[in-house]
C-alpha cells in the first residue's frame, strides 16, 4: 500500500488521483496490501508470492500485455526489481498464457537525466518499443506525478524536470 513512511492510506488516495488524471478509473486500480510484500526500497519480495498475485490479476482481467521494470528496476529499487523477477518467473512457467511482457529499459545516470537529448541515442539502440511523448503528454505525466504529494521530495522535482523517463521510454519484450 506504499506504507514505507506510514503513509499507506495517503498514498492509495494519491495513486487514485494520479490514475484519474491519466484516464484510469478507480475501479481499475488494485492495491495489494500483503505482509510479505512490504513497501521498502531495500526489500526484495518473494518471487512466488508476488507472482501468484500478478498471475491471478492477469487471468481475472484477461490481460494480454504487461509493462514492468527490467532487472535494474530503473532506480535500483528492490521492489521494482522484484516485479521484474515475478514477471520473468510467470513468463517462463506460463508462457502459454498469451500475455506479452514489455520491460522498461534502465539506463545509466547520464542518459537518465538528459531528458529529450536522449532521443537520438534511444533511436539508435536496439529496442522493441520506443515511446516519445508529446509536450502535452509530458505535462499530463508531470501532473499525474504531482498528485503524489507525499513522495515529492526534492530529487523527484529534479526527476520531473530532467529525466528522460518523463519524455522517452524504451522497452524490450521479455
Amino acid at each position: 500500500s506504499g506504507n514505507y513512511y506510514n503513509q499507506g492510506e495517503i498514498r492509495k488516495k494519491e495513486l487514485e488521483q494520479s490514475c484519474f488524471l491519466l484516464g484510469i478509473p478507480a475501479s481499475d486500480v488494485t492495491v495489494v496490501d500483503h505482509r510479505d510484500l512490504p513497501d521498502n526500497p531495500a526489500v526484495e519480495w518473494d518471487t512466488q508470492v508476488l507472482a501468484a498475485f500478478v498471475l491471478k490479476h492477469i487471468e481475472a482481467n484477461n490481460i494480454n500485455l504487461v509493462v514492468t521494470f527490467d532487472a535494474g528496476g530503473v532506480s535500483g529499487h528492490a521492489n521494482h526489481i522484484s516485479l521484474y523477477a515475478a514477471l520473468r518467473y510467470i513468463f517462463i512457467l506460463f508462457f502459454c498464457l498469451g500475455c506479452r511482457v514489455l520491460v522498461l529499459e534502465s539506463v545509466n545516470l547520464f542518459r537518465k537525466y538528459i531528458s529529450i537529448l536522449d532521443v537520438p541515442i534511444s533511436c539508435l539502440l536496439p529496442r522493441d518499443a520506443l515511446f516519445i511523448l508529446t509536450e502535452e503528454e509530458t505535462e499530463r505525466a508531470r501532473s499525474a506525478m504531482r498528485c503524489h504529494h507525499s513522495q515529492l521530495l526534492w530529487f523527484r522535482h529534479i526527476y520531473m524536470l530532467f529525466s528522460r523517463y518523463m519524455v522517452i521510454n524504451s522497452l524490450r519484450l521479455l
